[in-house]
């Protein structure tokens, strides 16, 4: 009796031994993941906290202010409705002798090829466009507020910032003039509108995402028109209609090892086929959306069919009995109950084709462009190539415009991915 009291012990013992080493063993693991998801998190926290202390200067840029003397001599304009002399006229001319009048002090050759410095090149064109749209300026002043330089700009910005003004490119000149700017109020840092109106430039301060922006769209738009019925069409087959054999399982098999594939392989099969075969133009929506259609298919394919998967078999019984037909089944029941899951991986596919890169650098959208896209068919880029234009470029000022685009593009992926999420808990049923 005594033996069996003392081994019934001895298990009790290693039972609770064993239950005490389960219990730290669940308690490790839980540590385990609540280290790895604040790893995570902090990783995330540290990436952000990056772009965005790079990139928020990038939405404000330093402007000065001149009082411009629209000088037909210095112009070269004699007759204001000759738009060959508009368009010749010598604008940065008028922005040069303004600068000159405003500190006269710099008189030496060296000093006015400093003080041209100043001001971008590009606000001639925007003197050309004031002139254009209001010829009464002509041999009349106005003041405006002109974009500097992006050497200036970085100058600027970098005043007081505990490792010391960012002086680069910038001489004593510049320096001593943006001191009397300062002093003056006639220096300030405003909205950068052109880094939200303006396409792409090899001037930092006039360079900007609409024209990328315009592009992603024109290229999704096509994407999301040939992507969503064509894998939703597949999709309803695949499910509903397809007989069960060797060949739709080669199909299915083929559809999931095609969401796996890179996508730089899309982007050789798009060269190739749509630009070497069908002769598409390069860098134009047209074929980026064709590439990103082969890329986005076999993802909504795959959510489109568990969509329709998770309707349940009894309302395609009920329409059976009540005298539907196969098609009146999916299209007036199983369909509108599966289009909540259907839209939820669409848009996870066009967030997917928002943020590609690779395939479209194979079919040359990394070309620089400068207009706004009109249309599907005009040369284009998009926002992930715009990013990867900037980031290789050596200018300083485009670190800021490269930081500056990610937040843009992640502000749009996570619109999208939030609207996924948004849409999968407001239209879904449960049955």
């Amino acid at each position: 009796m005594n033996n069996t009291t003392e081994q019934q012990h001895q298990i009790a013992e290693r039972v609770a031994r064993g239950l005490k080493r389960r219990y730290r063993a669940e308690r490790r693991f839980r540590l385990y993941g609540i280290l790895s998801i604040a790893f995570g998190l902090l990783a995330v926290l540290v990436l952000f906290t990056d772009i965005i202390s790079k990139g928020a200067g990038a939405f404000r840029q330093t402007y000065v202010q001149l009082t411009l003397q629209y000088d037909a001599d210095v112009l070269g304009i004699s007759d204001i409705n000759d738009e060959r002399q508009l368009a010749l006229a010598d604008y940065q001319g008028v922005i040069n002798q303004a600068l000159y009048e405003r500190f006269p002090q710099y008189s030496s050759r060296k000093d006015k090829r400093e003080l041209k410095k100043v001001i971008s090149n590009g606000e001639g064109y925007e003197i050309r466009d004031r002139l254009v749209a209001n010829p009464s300026l002509l041999n009349q002043s106005e003041t405006l507020w002109l974009v500097t330089d992006d050497d200036v700009d970085t100058y600027y910005k970098s005043i007081g910032d505990d490792d010391g003004a960012f002086t680069g490119r910038v001489s004593e000149t510049i320096q001593s003039v943006v001191g009397e700017l300062i002093d003056s109020g006639d220096i300030d840092l405003r909205l950068n509108v052109n880094f939200f109106t303006r396409g792409d430039s090899r001037e930092p301060e006039q360079a900007g995402i609409w024209g990328a922006a315009v592009g992603s769209f024109f290229t999704l738009l096509i994407t999301l028109a040939l992507s969503f019925p064509i894998g939703v069409a597949a999709a309803i087959y695949l499910e509903e209609f397809a007989p069960r054999n060797r060949w739709t399982d080669i199909i299915e098999v083929n559809i999931n090892n095609l969401a796996a594939v890179p996508s730089i392989i899309f982007g050789l099969l798009g060269l190739a086929i749509f630009i070497n075969f069908f002769g598409i133009p390069r860098s134009v929506p047209i074929v980026g959306g064709l590439v990103l259609t082969l890329m986005t298919l076999p993802t909504i394919i795959i959510s489109s069919r568990a969509a329709i998967k998770a309707v349940p078999p009894s309302i395609r019984e009920a329409a059976i009995g009540i005298g539907a037909s196969p098609m009146q089944v999916v299209m007036h029941h199983v369909l509108p109950l599966a289009m909540p899951g259907m839209l939820t991986g669409a848009i996870i596919g066009m967030a997917q084709a928002l943020g590609e890169t690779a395939p479209l650098l194979m079919i040359g959208m990394v070309a620089f462009i400068v207009d706004i896209p009109s249309g599907p068919a005009s040369p284009a880029t998009v926002l992930p190539v715009q990013i990867f234009l900037w980031a290789d470029s050596p200018e300083r000022a485009f670190v800021e415009k490269t930081s500056a685009a990610i937040m843009v593009l992640l502000t749009f992926l996570i619109i999208m991915n939030a609207s996924a999420v948004w849409l999968r808990k407001r239209l879904e049923r449960r049955w």
